[in-house]
């Protein structure tokens, strides 16, 4: 694998998100001589609005999760046309781990076994064993808060520190649960709560979702990059990959890119790893089409790339209190969580489940927006000062994350009318939501209705579905054993071209009620280790 041109990269890493900063720190580490383009910036946690008072504005432009919002050079649009769905994400060092809220779950054993347990989908090549050594490295590096013993989960998982206090929004939420013999747990979330390992402890901004800047939250840009370009990593920003090229003999010889100044360059590399997303990866593979591979790169045995796009659909209740909350409080992620009805139930009419979270509401605007897409002006009325009185710090929100199956009809292609600043397509996102997950969201959204009733609150407004809730992206490069019905094997090396990897959520063969970033990693590092373990064998260019 290791090449003696100074010019050529040993590995050359597409994204500078969770798994690429994964990829990134662990190669360097074993000593492998790593370059990664990244098409966004650095971002210093001192441009984050959480700490200042214009937070709840700025909010809603520079810092929205949904980049056709955002609307910034570094991004690339996406054409939604055609999708129930929009894709939320960010481009630049971390990743959209800059904005996520850091909720930290492992599958559960059954999500890797859907078709044996349930007669669906397909069963993934890998389990939940073999990816444990890699969830309790990750949760070490990441500095997992949380309380153990869940009886949901298997035993053997270790919390690094004590968990988030569940606050009055969580103690108001348990006591429908309570009322209702159904199971709840303290949520686990990789932000600190005491120092670790040059990060702070949390201060309860509740800012999460727009960045952290306390320095808490375990974005990957602190959590892996900081020691990855400690290693000898070389992160080359504002790089906007047109193209993987390939040689005579169909391997991967590195990566043509766009710089920040817009001039086209190249980066020669022995290995590639696409650490792109979900959209982004199958968007650049599928622009390396060539003679060797005209459907796009990678995609001559399956014919499946960039389809079976899954994006986890996410529906809300609100729920009003009469009592002071302090719901302003973070962590912005789940106060507590909820697997009761996780699992299959064939009674219900649909099959596969859902997680619940419990989410405090900050400020007004949050409030008042809600999780639709009217303007926020639109909701400032003649009675906006008594609607504050009454839901200002007294309000909570029941998230639920449906288990979205693969279907080979929704999907990421190229888009034939919209592009990014540099003039390449942008990706275009066809997907429907299937009539399973409408009847589980429906299921779900009663009980949860249910919940809010027994625990005394006044009042409740639903959400369902959300249409801007697309951060869980998975499935559009699956893996599998056989060629024909998935796109790389089970370590992530392509069926096709022998020195390309994929290591992001595209591998999934399904995406499980969960979030999705432990199991990314944990994919991601297991197949880092492989690499590790075959380097000498593995095929280069020459």
């Amino acid at each position: 694998m290791a090449s003696g041109d100074q010019n050529v990269a040993d590995v050359l890493i597409i994204g500078g998100g969770a798994s690429g900063g994964v990829v990134a720190k662990h190669l360097t580490d074993a000593g492998v001589r790593v370059v990664c383009l990244e098409q966004g910036d650095h971002v210093d946690p001192s441009e984050f609005a959480g700490d200042k008072p214009e937070w709840e504005l700025v909010s809603k432009k520079r810092w929205h999760p949904n980049p056709n919002r955002r609307d910034i050079e570094t991004d690339y649009p996406t054409d939604v046309r055609d999708s129930d769905v929009e894709p939320m994400m960010y481009c630049g060092v971390g990743g959209s781990t800059l904005l996520y809220t850091a909720m930290w779950m492992r599958f559960l054993p059954s999500d890797f076994r859907v078709k044996t347990l349930d007669g669906v989908a397909d069963d993934w090549p890998i389990t939940y064993e073999d990816l444990v050594p890699y969830y309790n490295i990750l949760d070490e590096e990441l500095g997992l808060a949380g309380l153990a013993g869940d009886p949901a989960y298997p035993p053997g998982q270790r919390m690094i520190m004590p968990p988030h206090p569940i606050g009055k929004v969580g103690m108001k939420a348990v006591k429908g649960m309570d009322q209702l013999g159904w199971h709840w747990w303290p949520g686990s979330n990789t932000i600190p709560t005491e120092p670790y390992r040059g990060r702070n402890e949390c201060v309860r901004y509740g800012t999460c979702s727009t960045g952290c800047p306390q320095r808490a939250k375990s974005s990957f840009d602190q959590t892996h990059w900081t020691f990855a370009i400690k290693n000898g990593a070389k992160l080359i920003t504002r790089a906007r990959v047109k193209e993987i090229t390939v040689n005579d003999s169909g391997l991967a010889t590195g990566a043509v890119y766009i710089d920040r100044n817009g001039r086209e360059r190249r980066q020669k590399a022995n290995v590639v790893i696409m650490c792109a997303s979900s959209i982004g990866t199958p968007r650049i593979l599928l622009m390396s089409e060539s003679g060797k591979f005209p459907n796009g790169l990678g995609n001559n045995s399956s014919g499946l790339l960039g389809k079976n796009l899954m994006m986890h659909p996410f529906s809300a209740v609100a729920a009003y209190s009469e009592e002071p909350l302090e719901s302003w409080l973070g962590p912005a992620g789940h106060t507590i969580y909820s697997l009761q009805f996780y699992e299959t139930d064939k009674s219900r009419g649909f099959v596969r489940g859902a997680k619940w979270g419990i989410t405090p509401v900050a400020g007004p605007f949050s409030l008042r927006g809600g999780q639709d897409n009217d303007p926020i002006i639109n909701a400032w009325d003649d009675g906006i000062h008594s609607v504050f009185d009454q839901t200002v710090g007294k309000v909570f929100e029941w998230g639920v994350i449906a288990e979205d199956l693969p279907e080979e009809h929704n999907r990421v292609t190229l888009s034939d009318e919209l592009t990014d600043s540099d003039g390449l397509p942008a990706p275009k996102i066809n997907y429907k939501t299937s009539e399973n997950t409408r009847k589980l969201l429906d299921w779900h959204i009663e009980r949860v209705i249910e919940a809010i009733e027994a625990s005394g609150c006044t009042g409740y407004t639903v959400s369902n579905p959300v249409r801007e809730c697309g951060w869980h992206l998975s499935g559009t490069a699956r893996m599998g054993t056989d060629p024909e019905r998935s796109v790389v094997n089970e370590f992530g090396v392509s069926h096709d071209v022998e020195n390309l990897l994929v290591c992001d959520g595209s591998v999934f063969v399904t995406c499980s009620g969960l979030h999705p970033t432990a199991t990314i990693t944990a994919s991601a590092l297991r197949s880092v280790d492989n690499l590790l373990q075959n380097r000498y064998n593995q095929r280069v260019p020459l």
